[in-house]
């Protein structure tokens, strides 16, 4: 596999994480990670916006050749978090769609946890860990939506590897 970049993002209203990695081999470099953060109080049309404008931004800075989402999934207690999810979910794929070079790409949670980890029901602290080992970080990758943004990267790199 020559040298790619990943763009692997946790969609949410509230806050979205994000993770670029680079993929040259079996050597992973972390180029950027965080989190795009909405105020509750904002209107839908306002979070959307900065989450796209914010999402664009880190597609025309690092040219990714994939964008890799987590898939939507939702207990049906949590119904409205799914709604949620996908606004969030719609204005990034509609960012994909405007990249004439970016392929969409979409995981289960478990899958990736499984890809990266070796464990499909792996916790948020293994997923870090793991994730810390694997770029060398001298802290864990927090909060969680930027080490599940990481895992999505690292998932999808592994998963292309074997192809």
């Amino acid at each position: 596999m020559d040298k790619i970049r990943i763009l692997g993002v946790d969609p949410g209203l509230a806050i979205t994480g994000y993770g670029v990695i680079s993929v040259n081999g079996a050597d992973f470099q972390l180029l950027e990670a965080g989190i795009i953060k909405n105020s509750p109080q904002w209107p839908l049309p306002k979070r959307l916006s900065a989450i796209y404008k914010g999402i664009s931004g880190l597609v025309r800075e690092y040219e990714p050749c994939a964008l890799v989402l987590e898939e939507l999934y939702s207990h049906y207690k949590h119904q409205m978090t799914a709604i949620a999810m996908g606004h969030a979910r719609g204005v990034i794929a509609l960012t994909a769609g405007e990249s004439a070079n970016l392929k969409l790409v979409n995981y289960a949670a478990k899958r990736v946890k499984k890809v990266v980890t070796g464990n499909g029901n792996a916790s948020k602290l293994q997923m870090q860990r793991t994730i810390q080992n694997i770029f060398n970080l001298k802290v864990l990758p927090q909060p969680d939506e930027v080490s599940d943004a990481l895992g999505l990267g690292l998932a999808h790199a592994f998963i292309m590897r074997k192809k």
